[in-house]
């Protein structure tokens, strides 16, 4: 903690102005007081956070989902078991597969197949950019039609 020595100014990290910081907060304090620009650091720094530890949510979906149909199965009142409805549809015979493989490794597999597809997905939005940026450095004619251009007034 600073003593009763100066703070010296800095800027805000989200809206670039100079302030003094709380001397309270001291070197801390990384935004100017308005409601506003903590709201973004907060934001920024938790999507951060989100980035970094992903694993543990992932481990959490998989765990709660394969509580939900082991809970399903110990109780005989219910119907057979079913494995939770994801939040996308998947157009896969749901009954067919758990009937041969059984409920939970259902869930598994289909883990599985939601984080393959999303990898997938990654690296071909990755693709894109790149020949996108490719195509922006061919010279202009190649990509138009040139229409405008063969016609003469």
């Amino acid at each position: 903690m600073t003593t009763n020595s100066y703070i010296k100014k800095r800027p805000c990290r989200v809206c670039k102005k100079w302030f003094v910081p709380n001397p309270r907060v001291g070197t801390r304090q990384k935004t100017c007081g308005a409601k506003e620009c903590q709201n973004k650091w907060h934001a920024k720094k938790c999507s951060q956070w989100n980035r970094q530890n992903c694993a543990y949510f992932q481990g959490n979906y998989l765990s709660k989902k394969l509580q939900t149909v082991q809970n399903q199965e110990s109780s005989p009142e219910k119907s057979p078991s079913q494995p939770p409805e994801s939040g996308k549809t998947v157009k896969l015979p749901r009954e067919v597969i758990q009937d041969v493989i059984g409920a939970q490794q259902f869930v598994i597999a289909e883990y599985l197949a939601r984080v393959l597809l999303r990898s997938v997905q990654e690296v071909i939005r990755l693709q894109r950019c790149g020949i996108s940026r490719e195509a922006e450095r061919l010279p202009q004619r190649v990509n138009s039609r040139c229409d405008s251009q063969k016609r003469s007034p």
